[in-house]
């Protein structure tokens, strides 16, 4: 779908929609009559989309799959598998500050008429979009025809938090017929506020039990194992407003606005067990698991995986680890650790434009300015104490623990730990964007051919990261001074617990507000002895990005007939895109500051070419070929760089680097779709084809830097990755069902991804992270007697998150590891679904009330290390239900 008709398209039905197998009939229609392949989801009606943010609605889509953040919200979308999308806002570019895309959970769907995840590109899309080009689409002034009034009301429960919480929108909108033509005006403002509470369970990297700590042979087990809950609250407002003026004909200017915001004071409690922290620590009750062995290679100075260096030394052995099943732990540290954050985060676009459309020609010029801020503050403070703790590693995909007596809650005998732990950040982001677009209409001129489409588009962005990290440790050292004394009596609070620390019991931590206190930060700063007042930013973290984009494009539309009922279209295009780029960053070259600047550029052709074959009688079929580019984000670029040393030793040593040499990914893919459409709905399959050249990951390597070891994490281009697979969707209504049961409806969608990188790159063979073999979404729907509802469910197969073999947990040594490399070791994450339900009735024409539900069955996130008996994260994604009541007059 070409951006004009993406952002246009059918203006005056998509506000007639009435419900949800309207919304279903809508998207289905889009779908069939696009030249592109692409899948939609259209609101049932204003403020009517099917989840709270577009983030969440997205995951309804063929080939899309999601991730849960850390406050228990839908965030993370993946196209088929990759998360280089072109994100994009009525046609026009939106990203989020220093990023490339757009944090999709940042728009409430209130909001939305429509969005299009357009999945094969075309010369007029903005390139960028390697996966997808999803473009979201608001409502404006003359989709309506008569004054309107639209107001939501709505309250959340999040079962884990416990608490009911707000969420609202207004849209009014009317249009004047005067005599300088028609006017209209929307305005459409919302806010929602939640509290959150995401409970999760760790086991930490894994090492053996011998060395001179415990000096036991033969058992594998994580190095620390911990809860965290993820706890805090947010807000989320919103406005978006538009004027548009028909002033002639064939003429219309027009002005969109945005505002969104994020703004959430939040906290992550953790009661982290360091096993191999202090000596004098003793083990009874041990259970080893006899059928769960690797065989490993064990560095002699640490029982860890040797890194690099260890490896050119031989300073290892290679043992058989069996995985520890059970043990009671007996003068072992206790890590009560709050991490206080404060996050405020604003996106802000205008835009001018107007439209032509004559008898002929069809005209658009459009500009556009957003700016887009994020600040982040982190304030971390240890406390601990020495326990006793039973610990079981793998209960259920999971670790377990009781720890004797709930030393955890008693606020006596606690010192100081590892460190104080500060980190700032802000980073900006601003962006410029003109372009035009023509279409001119042929008429049979030069046969077969329709139209021909041309533009051009210029963008001026640059961006600019700002950092503070600075880590002090603890006063006199670990567990020395303690914390009776030292701070006010109310410094601990009661934090709340999670199932699998202590059977769930409450525990005490440093009181998280305090921590955001100016008055807490400069006493404790003082006490660690680190200066008073926010950290200075500092120029090692910092980068500063201009970036220029010059894109021009040529495209023609044909159309044959092939017999009396079999005709063909499509479309053949062209676009140069050329991008001009300065990025200046800081590295540390014996411990002093360098200023690294860099400048590059690129131009790149992206040709495509697609053909649709309609057979008549509702089936069609299509194959598409595009080029598609994604530009590497900026903080991958940045030529600096930045480590830390930890207070923890429990913690590596960690840094980053960018990469201002990293080449641009070009994807090359190909589609071919078959689809019958009938009178109660569709069904569609799709076959599609991508490789892609210089793809973008990060690993992380140990280095020596000062004589300091590092994990450092360096991006780089990995040659040829290749990704294979099948969509298959459908919806069906039952209306020649009697009674009631006509009523019924079903709809659901299947894709298989198979994927692989390439080349002699270390990840050689293995698929792409974060994507999962096998994704459904399936759906029943009813609506009639003014009852609608929905149920669905959604499923994604395993997939992997990281790539931990540059890390110290040990890995099976396999056949094919050298002697010099790293065997590879990955994070995945354990398959998993989650059903969602929506039921609304309509009182009148003007009144709607509704209830709902995500993540109903309390999915559980789990993942592991190479083996399922390595597990690793065990989180608690949370239950939210929802009541609403919804006016329009």
């Amino acid at each position: 779908m070409t951006d004009d008709a993406s952002a246009e398209a059918d203006t005056s039905n998509d506000i007639v929609v009435t419900g949800i197998r309207r919304s279903l009939e809508k998207a289905a229609e889009i779908k069939r009559d696009s030249p592109q392949v692409v899948d939609s989801i259209v609101a049932e009606d204003i403020g009517k989309f099917p989840d709270p943010t577009t983030a969440g609605a997205l995951q309804r889509v063929p080939g899309v799959q999601v991730t849960v953040g850390s406050n228990n919200e839908i965030s993370g979308v993946l196209v088929r598998g990759l998360s280089d999308i072109s994100s994009t806002l009525d046609g026009r570019e939106i990203f989020s500050t220093t990023n490339r895309g757009f944090a999709f959970q940042d728009l409430p769907a209130t909001a939305l008429a429509r969005v299009d995840v357009v999945k094969t590109n075309t010369a007029d899309l903005i390139e960028g979009g390697i996966a997808s080009t999803i473009n979201m689409q608001l409502n404006k002034p003359f989709n309506f025809d008569k004054p309107t009034i639209v107001a939501t009301a709505r309250g959340n429960y999040e079962n884990n938090a416990d608490k009911l919480n707000p969420q609202f929108s207004v849209l009014a909108t009317k249009t004047w017929h005067t005599g300088i033509g028609d006017i209209g005006v929307l305005v459409n403002a919302s806010y929602a506020k939640f509290d959150f509470d995401r409970p999760i369970t760790f086991n930490g990297l894994r090492r053996t039990l011998s060395g001179s700590l415990y000096n036991i042979d033969g058992v594998v087990t994580p190095l620390n194992y911990g809860a965290v809950n993820t706890y805090g609250k947010y807000d989320r407002p919103e406005v978006n407003a538009s004027i548009q003026w028909q002033a002639t004909p064939e003429l219309q200017v027009y002005a969109d606005g945005l505002f969104t915001g994020y703004e959430g004071d939040t906290q992550a409690s953790y009661q982290a067990i360091p096993f191999f922290a202090v000596g004098g620590s003793t083990i009874s009750n041990l259970v080893v698991d006899s059928d769960h062995c690797i065989d490993a290679r064990v560095a002699n100075a640490n029982q860890a995986n040797p890194n690099a260096q260890q490896l050119a030394a031989g300073a290892y052995t290679t043992q058989n680890l069996c995985s520890l099943k059970s043990a009671t732990f007996t003068n072992v540290p206790l890590n009560s650790s709050m991490q206080s954050f404060r996050d405020r985060n604003y996106n802000y676009m205008g835009a001018l434009g107007l439209k032509y459309d004559g008898d002929k020609s069809q005209i658009k010029l459009d500009v556009a300015y957003q700016k887009s801020t994020a600040r982040h503050e982190a304030f971390i403070v240890d406390v601990g104490k020495l326990i006793t703790v039973d610990y079981a590693p793998d209960v259920d995909g999971g670790g377990t623990a009781t720890v004797a007596d709930n030393a955890g809650n008693d606020t006596s005998g606690w010192s100081f730990w590892h460190g104080l732990n500060q980190t700032f950040s802000k980073s900006n982001g601003d962006l410029f964007q003109s372009r035009v677009d023509v279409t001119y209409d042929l008429d049979g001129a030069l046969g077969f051919l329709e139209n021909v489409q041309y533009g051009a588009r210029f963008a001026d962005r640059s961006a600019l990261y700002q950092e503070a990290v600075l880590n002090t440790g603890a006063p006199g050292g670990d567990l020395v001074t303690p914390v009776e004394g030292n701070v006010p009596d109310d410094f601990f609070v009661t934090i709340p617990g999670v199932d699998r620390m202590n059977n769930g019991a409450s525990a005490v931590g440093p009181d998280p507000d305090y921590l955001r206190s100016e008055e807490g930060r400069d006493l404790l700063r003082a006490l660690y002895g680190a200066p008073l007042g926010d950290p200075d930013y500092q120029p090692q973290r910092r980068f500063k990005a201009s970036e220029k984009t010059y894109a021009a494009y040529l495209q023609t539309a044909y159309k044959f007939d092939l017999g009396d009922t079999i005709s063909a279209d499509g479309l053949i295009g062209m676009r140069l895109a050329k991008t001009d780029r300065s990025i200046a960053g800081a590295g540390i070259v014996d411990d002093e500051v360098v200023p690294v600047a860099v400048d590059t550029n690129d131009t790149k052709w992206l040709p495509n070419a697609s053909v649709r074959v309609q057979f008549g009688g509702g089936l069609q079929a299509r194959a598409t070929y595009a080029r598609t580019m994604r530009r590497p984000g900026f903080s991958e670029l940045n030529p600096g760089l930045s480590y830390v040393v930890s207070t923890n030793p429990a913690v590596i040593n960690s840094g980053s680097a960018g990469n201002p040499y990293l080449k641009p990914q070009v994807s090359d893919s190909y589609d071919t779709t078959l689809e019958y459409y009938f009178r109660h709905g569709f069904v569609a399959a799709a076959l599609f084809y991508r490789t892609i050249q210089d793809r973008v990951v990060n690993q992380a390597q140990t280095e020596e830097i000062s004589g300091q070891v590092y994990n450092i994490s360096r991006p780089r281009n990995v040659g040829k990755v290749s990704l294979k697979g099948v969509e298959i969707s459908g919806q069906t209504f039952f209306d020649f069902l009697p009674g009631a049961l006509s009523g019924l409806g079903a709809f659901g969608n299947f894709t298989y991804i198979d994927s692989e990188i390439g080349g002699d790159d270390t990840l050689a063979g293995y698929p792409v992270l974060g994507v999962s073999k096998y994704n459904f979404n399936a759906g029943l729907l009813f609506e009639k007697y003014g009852i609608s509802g929905r149920v669905v469910y959604t499923y994604r197969s395993k997939y992997y998150e990281s790539d931990a073999t540059g890390t110290i947990t040990l890995r099976e040594l396999t056949d094919s590891t050298a002697d010099d490399e790293q065997a590879t070791v990955l994070d995945y994450v354990r398959a998993g679904g989650r059903l969602d339900f929506s039921l609304g009735y309509d009182i009148n024409d003007a009144i709607r009330v509704d209830i709902g539900g995500t993540n109903i069955l309390h999915n559980k996130y789990k993942s592991y290390y190479n083996e399922t008996w390595m597990p690793v994260d065990y989180r608690d994604d949370g239950t939210t239900y929802s009541i609403g009541i919804r006016m329009k007059i």
